[in-house]
């Protein structure tokens, strides 16, 4: 066999820029280790924490990434927004079971470590935990040449979320007659955008230069909508991440046999996404699109006032039915 005077630089992958660049991330880490911290040092082979102060712990785990919108994000020069979105379509996640998130980690597959704006996504989603109080406890940063296209990164996020037992929502108390309110979401957040992206090729004009902000808003995150009811003394009974599959195919994962919803949906005011509805059959925009909806909430009617009061942006959307389906009402579409 003869050898070949090759390193593992030559290949494509810089191990030493990849050591500066970790060392980089645990200096925007440190700012998630507020509420809660890990129980030994940062940067061991796995992260711990201690669930002493929780009396009969559940955990909650959840694992998402930001599809194809990363690559409109990546041309737009927004790689911070990706790091948003990349924590919201993850911790709102086990936020609809009323557990709050601890630990977070992160995947990211690149093509070139010298070249991908890792730091400036970074620093987006420890902001976004910052703000949510979850700990980024770890993660993996992978320099793949010859899989990873340039100018992209691949991402997948990871989040645990810890409850005491009896704090977890059963979507099995919801009946009919239960009250339906709806918190607005901050566009698209990082759903449908093969849709989104297919419809821009095919026309150039759809989404003019200064809607892009508003087409790519990073995904809301519910976390102080969440703290609110809780600090209001208010429990719900199920709460839903309106994402990928629309309304029906999230809300009904919280809805037992034989329960449906009769809906009326607010107007939609993002001028971006109002552009890319019309451009659709609605059926093809509600299973697309959260449709200005990005969490929805069931209490008991008795309730009703006091979480108004507690959120001043929900919307009444509706009420829990006995028909077993999901009639939304759209009338600005």
């Amino acid at each position: 066999m003869k050898k070949q005077n090759l390193s593992y630089k030559d290949a494509g992958v810089d191990t030493e820029k990849a050591d500066e660049i970790v060392e980089g991330i645990g200096i925007l880490r440190s700012r998630t280790e507020t509420k809660h911290k890990l129980m030994q040092s940062f940067g061991l082979f796995a992260a711990s924490f201690d669930l002493s102060p929780w009396k009969r712990p559940v955990i909650q785990v959840a694992c998402d990434g930001v599809g194809t919108k990363i690559e409109l994000l990546m041309k737009h020069d927004m790689p911070e927004t990706a790091g948003v979105d990349l924590v919201g379509m993850n911790v709102n996640d086990v936020l609809t079971s009323n557990a709050l998130p601890v630990l977070f980690l992160d995947y990211v597959g690149i093509h070139n470590v010298s070249e991908a704006p890792i730091a400036r996504m970074i620093d987006g989603l420890t902001r976004a935990l910052a703000d949510c109080d979850c700990i980024l406890a770890g993660g993996e940063t992978a320099e793949m040449p010859g899989l990873v296209h340039e100018n992209i990164l691949e991402l997948s996020g990871f989040v645990v979320g810890v409850a005491e037992k009896e704090e977890i929502l059963d979507p099995a108390d919801i009946a009919a007659g239960d009250i339906i309110l709806g918190i607005p979401s901050n566009g698209v957040h990082a759903n449908g955008f093969s849709l989104v992206r297919k419809l821009m090729a095919n026309d150039p004009d759809l989404i003019p230069e200064e809607l892009i902000p508003d087409l790519l808003a990073p995904t809301r995150i519910y976390y102080p909508e969440v703290m609110a009811l809780r600090n209001a003394g208010i429990r719900p009974r199920g709460m839903a991440h309106i994402t990928g599959g629309g309304i029906r195919g999230n809300f009904c994962r919280i809805l037992g046999e034989g329960l449906g919803a009769d809906l009326t949906l607010p107007e939609w005011k993002n001028p971006a996404a109002r552009r890319i509805v019309d451009a659709i059959q609605l059926e093809d925009a509600l299973h697309a699109f959260n449709m200005g909806i990005g969490w929805m909430i069931v209490l008991k009617p008795e309730d009703l006032q006091a979480a108004r009061a507690a959120l001043p942006e929900a919307e009444l959307l509706g009420a829990v039915t006995s028909t077993g389906t999901i009639d939304i009402q759209v009338p600005w579409a």
